[in-house]
């Protein structure tokens, strides 16, 4: 009894790459929607791709394989550069790891070959499929981030393969589907919260219609679009606490003493009216606050763009005033852990100390930072129940992650 391979083979591949990238973003997007909004910086994101690929095939074997009986290969030519395209949804755990789901066209790839007896071949071969990659990512600075990629892709390869003259061809269309391992690395640079932009290379290792294996490697441009993750509007609140000057009355006794004859009287007690004495002035304070989110974004004590540019303004009102001292206080809201909290606010005071030193010009000397960690909320637990990171709960919590600053002196 002979056992027909093939059809066994046919029965047990993979399901089309559509539909399985289809069901896989699906699922993503379901799991992932319901953390989008946790406190630590995790978000959703799409993206397109394109760019250049080159195949690396062994075209005499594939030759071989698809001429009929008393046909040889004499020579090939290959044609190996094609335009690669791939479409992806992906989600971001942290700055340093994510997961993604992508659907690729890889291009078609041609050669032909000079048969013997007299002939020629003409090969072309056509690769797309889905993958699935773990990203693991290391951020240098504020925009700019490193990134090495690993994973599987499920290809499905065609072929389409004529012959002139003497040359007989077995199967003029062959195809395959095969799971194969893919990698790559590159760099990812974010423009905007919600822009970003990738330069990568990756390579596929993949099976041909007809059964042999090569690689193609891919040089592309992607762009990557989170969802959610836009810049938040700068929200902040300024209000001066002026106390009104205090008097002192204090008592004057002047003693007054009369000759005495014999006997001596007793002595003549004057009572004058008590004086007012006016105090100088205490100095006056002014407290401003910032929302912290505004000012570094989720869970970062990097300075942003909108944070410098409000600081830069607070440094110029205080230009030609009087003051003693500046104080910046770090806030943060009671998620996660005491420890955690106190050392993310004492790093954002320090960076807005820094920055009003620097570039306000503020001396040095009269200004300070402190981290008040979680201990000081704006917020009531009446109002803001729970302790799980739930949308509600983040966005009644806002107001306790902020830096106030404030100023004692006078103008």
């Amino acid at each position: 009894m002979t056992l027909r391979t093939d059809r066994l083979v046919r029965c047990t591949s993979p399901p089309h790459p559509a539909a399985a990238i289809a069901l896989a973003m699906a699922a993503l997007l379901a799991t992932g929607a319901a953390q989008a909004q946790r406190a630590d910086p995790a978000y959703l994101y799409g993206g397109l791709s394109a760019g250049s690929a080159r195949g690396n095939f062994d075209e005499p074997r594939i030759a071989g394989q698809v001429l009929g009986a008393g046909s040889g290969v004499a020579s090939t030519s290959r044609s190996g550069r094609n335009t690669a395209w791939r479409v992806f949804a992906g989600y971001q755990f942290n700055p340093n790891l994510a997961l993604e789901l992508g659907y690729h066209d890889l291009g078609k790839f041609g050669f032909d070959a000079t048969t013997t007896p007299s002939g020629t071949l003409r090969g072309e071969m056509k690769f797309v499929g889905a993958s699935f990659d773990v990203l693991g990512m290391v951020p240098i600075g504020d925009s700019l981030s490193l990134f090495a990629r690993a994973g599987a892709h499920w290809t499905r390869s065609r072929g389409q393969f004529s012959g002139t003259g003497s040359t007989v061809v077995i199967d003029p269309t062959p195809s395959r589907r095969t799971t194969n391992g893919k990698y790559g690395v590159g760099m990812q640079f974010a423009f905007t919260p919600s822009l970003l932009m990738r330069a990568e290379a990756e390579r596929y290792r993949a099976n041909t219609a007809t059964g042999t294996r090569g690689d193609i490697n891919v040089l592309s441009v992607s762009l990557v679009m989170p969802l959610g993750r836009g810049s938040r509007t700068m929200r902040s609140a300024a209000y001066t606490d002026m106390r009104p000057p205090m008097t002192a009355i204090e008592p004057v006794v002047v003693v007054q003493a009369v000759p005495q004859p014999e006997p001596m009287p007793p002595p003549v007690v004057m009572v004058v009216e008590p004086v007012a004495r006016a105090l100088p002035p205490p100095p006056q304070r002014q407290r401003v606050s910032y929302s912290a989110e505004s000012m570094f974004g989720f869970d970062q004590s990097s300075l942003q763009e909108p944070g410098k540019q409000a600081l830069d303004g607070f440094a110029v009102e205080l230009r030609g005033a009087q003051f003693e001292t500046v104080t910046v206080e770090g806030h943060t809201d009671r998620l996660g852990s005491t420890a955690y909290n106190q050392a993310l606010s004492q790093q954002r005071a320090d960076v807005v100390k820094n920055y009003l030193v620097d570039s306000g010009g503020l001396p040095a000397a009269k200004v300070s930072a402190r981290g008040m960690g979680e201990s000081a909320p704006v917020s009531q637990t009446a109002d803001c129940k729970g302790e799980r990171a739930s949308k509600t709960l983040i966005s009644c919590l806002q107001p306790d992650r902020r830096v106030d600053i404030e100023v004692t002196g006078s103008r």
